[in-house]
């Protein structure tokens, strides 16, 4: 029995009609794309910088009750800005000798810096690979690394000058001898946990020791390698900072000793905030090239 056909022509019952309404009704809006990139950066701002700012707040607050009482020996945020703002707002000025902005003495630093570190990466990271891929030398050189690893940076400094004769190199081999363990010890291990079956791979295509250390070693052992500058470049600029306490000359820590053998507290902190500012910098600055540099390696 065939089933009548419907008029498409005749109306709608009013409760279909009602119900359609009603699911038109309760459809969500759309929204401009302008608004989802407003909600979204409103977001970020709400879970990433407002956190920050108000612990920030917070300290500064805190900072300025406590050092603002009678007696207090440290001076408050207040103090600082209006004792040291000269040297915040210029920090390029260079009136010759000793006598210059925190960008230079900044710099000075730095370049001491990239020097003892990038010889102790070349140097770590070579002796890493070496200890990694032979247990000989893992048994005959790691006694002497465990010894020397322990020995504390400024502990080298009197030894550096007494071999150099020069502050500035001296310098750069504080810095070296302080970052080279980590590279060392990280590479070795990255070396050691390459799988099985790459070293199996490398057999079978009968790799040459340049080949397999260019498409095994290195692409399979960049996160401890990059772990292992992350650990040293943190070293490095604590150990810069406290050598050029001692040995003088242009440099940050220089800076922080002059500042306090003048009573200048207030330089002081405004430099620590820098010298922390500068670490945290270094730090991302390592890990955005590692993660840039092992993105694009794979042991094939």
């Amino acid at each position: 029995m065939s089933m009548p056909a419907r008029n498409l022509l005749a109306p709608e019952p009013a409760a279909t009609v009602a119900n359609d309404l009603a699911i038109v009704l309760t459809l969500p809006p759309r929204r401009p794309p302008q608004f989802e990139r407003l909600r979204a950066v409103l977001s970020m701002i709400a879970g990433r910088i407002l956190p920050p700012v108000i612990m920030l707040a917070f300290v500064f607050i805190v900072w300025e009750l406590l050092c603002s009482q009678p007696g207090a020996t440290l001076p408050p945020p207040s103090k600082v800005l209006a004792n040291s703002w000269e040297l915040i707002v210029d920090p390029f000025y260079d009136r010759g000798g000793l006598d210059k902005g925190l960008f230079w003495h900044l710099l000075a630093s730095l370049q001491r810096v990239a020097l003892g570190f990038a010889l102790a990466a070349v140097a770590g990271i070579g002796l890493g690979v070496l200890i990694g891929q032979s247990t000989w030398a893992l048994r005959a050189l790691d006694p002497i690394f465990q010894v020397l690893r322990t020995v504390p940076p400024l502990a080298w400094l009197p030894l550096s000058l007494a071999a150099f004769r020069d502050s500035n190199p001296s310098a750069i081999f504080v810095i070296f001898i302080t970052a080279i363990w980590p590279i060392v010890i990280n590479t070795s291990v990255g070396v050691r946990n390459i799988p099985e079956d790459y070293k199996n791979v490398a057999r079978v295509m009968r790799l040459s020791g340049i080949e397999y250390f260019v498409k095994i070693t290195l692409p399979a052992t960049v996160p401890y390698i990059f772990t292992g500058l992350k650990i040293g470049i943190g070293l490095s600029w604590l150990a810069i900072v406290a050598a050029e306490m001692l040995i003088g000359g242009v440099g940050i820590g220089f800076f922080i000793w002059d500042a306090w053998n003048s009573s200048l507290i207030a330089d002081i902190i405004v430099a620590l905030i820098y010298v922390g500012l500068v670490g945290v910098l270094l730090d991302r600055a390592v890990a955005a090239v590692g993660t840039l540099i092992s993105r694009g390696t794979s042991a094939n």
